[in-house]
């Protein structure tokens, strides 16, 4: 588990080491600025998460939001988790976060809070955190990675769970 979790560290901030990379345009647009519209889709698990009941773990999950002011954004989310092995459960998702952007070098922090639903019988409120970096790969365009932590009120040592996201996201004016 250690050596999992400091791979994870290390693919995540391997790019803030190069350079820290330009968010500006070549016209000075900030695409972090207040007004601006996000889409993301992202995947997290393929066995780069940890939580005491799971021993293989695959996630979806799809985030719409908004900046309302500079370098915050407030989103929406949906998801669906499918977990195997031990407790072989598929669990749902919907929830409500933000994130702070440090506009100099693409970083991120995250908060947020999810309801989570899972077979017939199983729910849950699940706040977390993650910290991440949006890498342009054109000018509305980023992979997002991130690693996270979801805190289970339920039942903490089996549902609590760190882990590895890998997202894209869309800025739209």
């Amino acid at each position: 588990m250690i050596k999992k979790l400091a791979l994870v560290v290390a693919i995540v901030l391997m790019p803030l080491t190069g350079f820290a990379q330009i968010t500006l345009d070549s016209k000075g647009i900030d695409p972090f600025e207040k007004g601006k519209l996000y889409l993301g889709a992202s995947m997290s698990g393929l066995d780069l998460s940890y939580s005491g009941a799971t021993e293989m773990n695959l996630g979806v999950d799809a985030l719409v939001g908004y900046t309302i002011a500079d370098n915050f954004m407030v989103y929406g989310t949906a998801g669906y988790n499918h977990s195997g092995l031990k407790y072989n459960y598929d669990r749902f998702s919907i929830g409500a976060g933000g994130r702070y952007y440090i506009v100099q070098n693409g970083l991120f922090l995250g908060a947020n809070c999810k309801f989570i639903h899972a077979n017939k019988s199983y729910n849950d409120v699940m706040p977390g955190v993650e910290i991440g970096y949006a890498y342009f790969i054109s000018r509305t365009v980023t992979l997002e990675p991130s690693i996270y932590y979801q805190q289970s009120f339920k039942n903490h040592s089996d549902f609590s769970s760190v882990g590895l996201r890998i997202g894209i996201g869309i800025y739209l004016e």
